[in-house]
């Protein structure tokens, strides 16, 4: 057994001779979370999960997985790719029985028939027929079935409305909470996210941008308010400031106490990621200040 879900030194994954979708990507990601991987489209999300499930092989770097290669880890990992790539020819019932067969020993029909129940899909129906939602729930079903230690979602509820999205959204839940299941799952939900991730990793350009414990991010942010007319401390880190008349409102990571003059507040998930989205530059020039400190 290992505390660690996944752990990347340097990883990169370049297509073609100079088109790089990850590039000098480093974080550890403990066991027993439930993450979000957040960042705009094209940022390297989805190539960081397929590297994580071993469907690609890094151009530089590392990844390993549960303690091992991704490869070695295959058969404790679940992957829900956002296209749900499944055999349109065969039945829901079908579909599952094969997921039993890949998976012997380590199958509960139980938790994939009741998934599949839940959607009121009828098990004789052939796959192409189903809708994007439908086609979740069975993609979903094979992953939770397999009982695994790793679950990796990239985009999962992207086509389900929100009621439906919020009843997966609970099975999921249940699944980290009953059995310990690390979750590392994409999304563009801000709202669901905070709801129910506890670590954050933030990519963008290729790269992550911040990864840790989503309380300690966001209590090491600050989001101030005061006059445009006191400056703020050099020494402070300032992710992003806006000037309305004469009042000055910014989010920062403070290098020491605040003076009187600016009132404080921890920011929410939502304004700490929008702040980083709009300055790419941000935590590069925050690392660096650190670096030279």
């Amino acid at each position: 057994m290992t505390d660690t879900a996944i752990e990347t030194a340097g990883l990169g994954k370049r297509f073609g001779r100079r088109s790089w979708a990850l590039r000098g990507c480093s974080f550890r990601l403990p066991t027993g979370r439930v993450c979000a991987v957040v960042g705009p489209n094209g940022a390297g999300k989805s190539t960081l999960l397929a590297l994580a499930a071993g469907l690609l092989a890094p151009t530089e770097g590392t990844v390993r997985v549960l303690g091992g290669s991704p490869a070695a880890a295959r058969a404790r990992v679940g992957f829900v790719d956002q296209n749900k790539p499944l055999y349109p020819q065969l039945t829901v019932a079908e579909t599952l029985r094969m997921g039993a067969d890949l998976n012997p020993g380590h199958w509960d029909a139980r938790t994939a028939e009741r998934i599949v129940a839940e959607g009121d899909l009828d098990p004789n129906s052939r796959v192409r027929t189903l809708s994007g939602g439908q086609r979740t729930r069975v993609a979903l079903s094979l992953a939770l079935a397999k009982r695994p230690e790793l679950l990796l979602l990239d985009e999962p509820m992207a086509d389900l409305d929100p009621l439906a999205r919020h009843e997966l959204m609970g099975v999921l839940m249940s699944q980290a909470a009953e059995y310990g299941t690390t979750i590392v799952m994409s999304s563009h939900v801000v709202a669901e996210l905070e709801d129910s991730c506890d670590h954050l990793l933030l990519v963008g350009g290729g790269r992550v941008r911040l990864a840790g414990e989503l309380d300690e991010l966001l209590e090491s942010h600050a989001r101030v308010s005061g006059s445009a007319d006191t400056p703020l401390a050099p020494h402070h880190t300032v992710v992003e400031s806006r000037t309305t008349g004469r009042q000055l409102t910014a989010l920062l990571r403070p290098a020491g106490p605040l003076t009187a003059d600016w009132q404080k507040s921890v920011p929410t998930l939502e304004e700490l990621l929008l702040a980083y989205l709009r300055n790419p530059q941000a935590d590069t020039e925050a690392d660096t200040q650190e670096t030279a400190a």
